[in-house]
C-alpha cells in the first residue's frame, strides 16, 4: 500500500509540473502581435517592426528589451518555417523542441535574437547608436471596434464571425511613381560635415487605387475574457498606398443578460422565492451555462433582500486553469397580492405569539 501511496504522488507531481509547463509555454503569436491565421507577410513584417524596436543597440542597458528581443527572434524562427509552424499550431512550444530533439530542425531558442535579425536584414546594424537608422515606414489609420458578447458566450467561449467592409488597394491602369525603393545617399554640406537621408529610386511601379471588399473576421471570444479585453487583428486597419495598413483591434463588451449581471469574475443573480418558501425553506436548482444544474437551498427564514455567496459558480477567470469567480444570490420574496378573511385569521393564528 505504501508504494502505491508513492508511486500516486509522484504521478500527480508529473502531471502537475507537465501542466506547469503547458501553462508557462510561450505563445509565439502573441509575441509578435498576431493571430493564428497570420499570413506570411504579417509575420515578416511583424518581426521587423518589433525587432527594430527592441534591438539591443536602440536599447542600450535595457535588460527587457533585450529579453523581448531574443523572444521576438524565437517566435519568428518558428512562424516563418512551415514546418516548425505546423507542429507548432498542433503540438505547441514543447513539440517543436521534441521535433529538433529527434533530429529536425530546431526552434524556440535554436538561434540567438541577433542571429535571426542578421539572417532577416543580411548583417546586423553596423551599430544602431552612432549610425542612421532606417526611415520609418508610413502606416494607415488603425481603429477599434466595440463587440457586444452575450454572457454565455464569455462563460463558455465562442468564435464569432463577423462581416465587413474593408478598404483595400486594387491594380489601376497606368503606372506611377512611388517610395518601393530608396537608398540612402552621403552628402558633404561642409567641412568635415556630412549628411545622410534617404533617395527614391522608383518610377514605374504599376498603378493602384482604394476600393471596398466584403470580408470575414473570426473573433476567438476566450472564456472569462474581461470586459475592455482587446484583441489584435495585425494589418486588418485602413491601408495606405506605399505602406503598410493599419491595425484593427475588438474590444469586448459584456452584453446585458435576462438572468446574470457580471462585476468582474463574480456573477450576481436575483433568486425569486415565494412566501411559503421563504418561511418553510426550499430546494431548488437553476441550469448554468454549461448545463450543470446548481442547487440553491435554505433551511431557514428567507427574509426581502437576504444575500449569499455560492462559491465558485461564477465566471471562469480568464487565462486561469478551472478557476472560477463566485456567484451571488439576491433573495427576492414574491408575496401574494391579496388574502381572504378567513385566510388572514389563519395567518393571524398562526403566527400569534411569536413576535
Amino acid at each position: 500500500m505504501a508504494t502505491r501511496s508513492v508511486a500516486a504522488r509522484c504521478l500527480a507531481f508529473v502531471l502537475l509540473l507537465a501542466f506547469l509547463v503547458v501553462a508557462q509555454a510561450a505563445d509565439y503569436y502573441k509575441t509578435l502581435g498576431l493571430n493564428r491565421g497570420a499570413s506570411d507577410d504579417q509575420i515578416k513584417r511583424a518581426y521587423r517592426k518589433l525587432a527594430l524596436k527592441y534591438h539591443p543597440d536602440k536599447n542600450p542597458g535595457n535588460d527587457e528589451a533585450a529579453s523581448k528581443f531574443a523572444d521576438i527572434g524565437n517566435a519568428y524562427e518558428v512562424l516563418s518555417d512551415a514546418e516548425k509552424r505546423q507542429i507548432y499550431d498542433r503540438h505547441g512550444e514543447e513539440g517543436v523542441k521534441q521535433h529538433a530533439q529527434q533530429g529536425g530542425r530546431g526552434g524556440g531558442g535554436g538561434f540567438g535574437g541577433n542571429d535571426i535579425f542578421s539572417q532577416f536584414f543580411g548583417g546586423g546594424f553596423g551599430g544602431f547608436g552612432g549610425g542612421s537608422e532606417e526611415p520609418e515606414t508610413p502606416k494607415g489609420d488603425s481603429f477599434v471596434i466595440d463587440l457586444d458578447v452575450s454572457i454565455r458566450d464569455l462563460y463558455l467561449g465562442r468564435v464569432i464571425r463577423v462581416a465587413r467592409d474593408k478598404s483595400v488597394i486594387k491594380p489601376a491602369k497606368g503606372k506611377r511613381k512611388c517610395n518601393c525603393k530608396q537608398r540612402m545617399v552621403t552628402k558633404q554640406i561642409g567641412p568635415g560635415m556630412f549628411q545622410q537621408y534617404a533617395k527614391e529610386e522608383c518610377e514605374e511601379c504599376p498603378n493602384v487605387k482604394l476600393g471596398r471588399e466584403s470580408e470575414t473576421i473570426a473573433i476567438e471570444i476566450e472564456p472569462g475574457a474581461p470586459d475592455g479585453h482587446e484583441m489584435l487583428f495585425f494589418e486588418e486597419g485602413e491601408p495606405i498606398v506605399d505602406g503598410e495598413p493599419g491595425d484593427l483591434r475588438v474590444r469586448v463588451r459584456t452584453a446585458k443578460d435576462d438572468r446574470f449581471e457580471r462585476h468582474g469574475n463574480d456573477l450576481h443573480m436575483t433568486f425569486r422565492v415565494d412566501l411559503v418558501e421563504a418561511l418553510a425553506g426550499f430546494d431548488k436548482a437553476f441550469t448554468h451555462f454549461d448545463g450543470r444544474e446548481v442547487r440553491v437551498k435554505r433551511d431557514g427564514i428567507t427574509t426581502p433582500g437576504l444575500v449569499e455567496t455560492i462559491a465558485k459558480e461564477g465566471m471562469p477567470v480568464h487565462n486561469q486553469h478551472k478557476k472560477f469567480g463566485n456567484l451571488v444570490v439576491t433573495y427576492q420574496v414574491d408575496f401574494p397580492k391579496k388574502l381572504t378573511e378567513k385566510q388572514k385569521g389563519e395567518v393571524k393564528k398562526l403566527f400569534a405569539g411569536t413576535f
